[in-house]
């Protein structure tokens, strides 16, 4: 699940209660998509890889 935090956007892994992954400035609208739509485990990872090399 993707929520808004002060800044941007973070992922929140409500299994475990934690924050996980970057935090991201601009919601990205196809990783927020696969998120809330219980996409698995490797899509999302590969998401957030994708948009952490565009953060670069």
């Amino acid at each position: 699940m993707a929520r808004g935090v002060p800044g941007g956007y973070q992922i929140r892994d409500n299994r475990s209660r934690r924050w996980w992954g970057d935090h991201f400035q601009l919601c990205p609208d196809d990783l927020v998509a696969a998120l809330n739509s219980g996409a698995d485990h490797a899509t999302v990872t590969a998401l957030i890889n994708r948009y952490r090399a565009l953060k670069r």
